[in-house]
């Protein structure tokens, strides 16, 4: 291996290390939303903003995120977004107030979604040739697989022997050496001119209507669904919603051409993506409330109960994903890993109160690890599968991005319908854990039922892919890992 090839593995080990960092926040807060509710005094259902405001800015700005790259060059927008999120993780570490942290969260959202929108493309722009890149695209798959274990775990660890506030405190080393090593090893791109306005106002637009609709459905309980405010806010969104279409329509660069929304197959991994989401960042935001309010876990059995679930989604990014799509098509993959999905979220919504890890947790666990790992790649691809090549990236993003708005809605309507639940239980006479038990039990059922929509539309909606026709002889790890890599997989 010569210099040149080693600095570009080294730059491939930074950019992972930068991943690495946003995975582990995902999934590293889950465990300590328990402490985090007991030492700010949030309610069951202001507990779900600690999620929702980072999702909201990640997925409303991933797209401008990959815009800025391209204008202004990816290794600087890198450096930008790291910097960013390790100084907005420094302030949620340093919270002691909810507004504060929901704040920086919110913060560390746009940071995370310029580092995700660029790492992709500082990749595929240091490895052209397709075998080198569909290996660096593999591990860089298993490392955002793999941060979701090490983030269950170190979340569990961070909790139980200091507190809360070090799984935050833990990103500043990282981004600290990140920056550092990305001034030596990544290419210094100096980006395109500005020969097109900036969709600023599109970004502003998508994002706030979301805010406002989110904020509308995890404060119905309180204001009353019927309520002006809850009214009033929803007018707003679909509002704004509106006015972003129209933008979209207008300027000469759009944050989304409205062209692709009409595309059969990227218009229905988009509706999947959001359903899917939905129901899979609520359970695992619900579930871990169940194991450590109902069951009585610690934090870090909480961890260590995620693990089966992180670990087979991460063996699934490795290639047997890519592979089951090559063999299979499309369309059986994504229909079965949604199916095993729903097994799981309809085996937690029975889940009793004097719950058994083998039992009644570890079943729902390996189903959903299975599902996820089937399901997440074949929607990418069914998206990517109606553009070209060179628009596969925007396809990617526009799928993500529904995902990532798909999960914040879906969890602050389910954290609020549990919550309801829980308390009409609580003021007819219901014990305590039983009501939360029951709460949480409708939402995981109503999370099955997306889940379960999504399998129907992806069978109904989807046409099959040109990667379904490969036969048996031509469906080998050594021509199916470049046709996935150069389709931003």
């Amino acid at each position: 291996m010569g210099p040149e090839d080693q600095n570009r593995w080294t730059a491939l080990f930074v950019l992972c290390m930068g991943s690495l960092m946003i995975v582990l926040d995902t999934t590293i807060v889950n465990v300590a939303l328990p402490s985090i509710r007991s030492a700010l005094g949030f309610s069951a259902t202001s507990l779900a903003w600690v999620v929702n405001g980072y999702m909201l800015t990640f997925g409303g700005f991933l797209l401008l995120g990959g815009r800025f790259g391209d204008l202004f060059g990816q290794r600087r927008m890198f450096l930008g977004g790291i910097a960013l999120f390790t100084l907005a993780s420094l302030a949620c570490g340093l919270a002691k107030a909810q507004d504060f942290l929901i704040g920086a969260r919110a913060v560390q959202g746009l940071g995370g979604a310029v580092v995700s929108a660029v790492s992709l493309s500082l990749i595929m722009s240091l490895f052209v040739q397709p075998a080198e890149r569909a290996k660096a695209m593999g591990v860089f798959g298993f490392v955002a697989a793999g941060g979701g274990s090490i983030g269950v775990l170190l979340g569990g660890v961070l909790t139980d022997l200091l507190n809360w506030h070090w799984i935050f405190l833990v990103n500043v080393p990282i981004g600290v050496a990140v920056c550092a090593l990305s001034l030596r090893v990544l290419p210094a791109g100096s980006g395109t001119s500005l020969d097109g306005r900036l969709d600023l106002a599109g970004a502003v637009t998508v994002t706030t209507a979301l805010i406002l609709a989110t904020y509308a459905i995890v404060n119905g309980n309180q204001a009353g669904w019927s309520s002006g405010q809850t009214l009033g806010l929803l007018a707003g969104a679909v509002a704004l919603l509106g006015a972003f279409f129209m933008i979209e329509s207008r300027v000469k660069v759009p944050l989304v051409p409205l062209r692709m929304l009409r595309l059969r197959n990227l218009a229905t991994a988009n509706m999947i993506g959001v359903l899917w989401a939905a129901s899979l960042f609520a359970l695992f935001f619900l579930s871990a409330l169940y194991l450590q309010l109902v069951l009585g876990y610690t934090p870090l059995q909480v961890g260590l109960s995620f693990l089966p679930a992180n670990l087979i989604m991460g063996a699934f990014s490795l290639g047997l994903s890519a592979k089951l799509v090559m063999r299979f098509g499309i369309k059986p993959p994504l229909g079965v890993g949604l199916l095993l999905a729903v097994g799981g979220l309809l085996l937690f919504a029975r889940a009793p109160v004097r719950g058994h890890f083998v039992a009644d947790v570890l079943p729902s666990m390996i189903l959903l690890g299975f599902g996820a790992g089937m399901a997440f790649n074949p929607v990418l691809l069914a998206a990517m599968n109606d553009v070209d090549v060179h628009e596969s990236g925007l396809a990617s993003g526009i799928v993500n991005t529904s995902f990532m708005m798909g999960g914040a809605l879906g969890l602050a309507m389910l954290a609020s319908i549990a919550a309801s639940r829980t308390s009409h239980l609580a003021a007819s006479g219901s014990g305590h854990l039983a009501a939360l038990a029951r709460g949480y039990h409708l939402a995981f059922l109503i999370g099955a039922g997306f889940a379960l929509i999504a399998a129907v539309l992806g069978a109904a909606g989807l046409r099959p892919a040109e990667v379904a026709a490969f036969d048996d002889h031509e469906a080998t790890p050594s021509t199916v890992e470049p046709v996935l890599a150069d389709r931003g997989l």
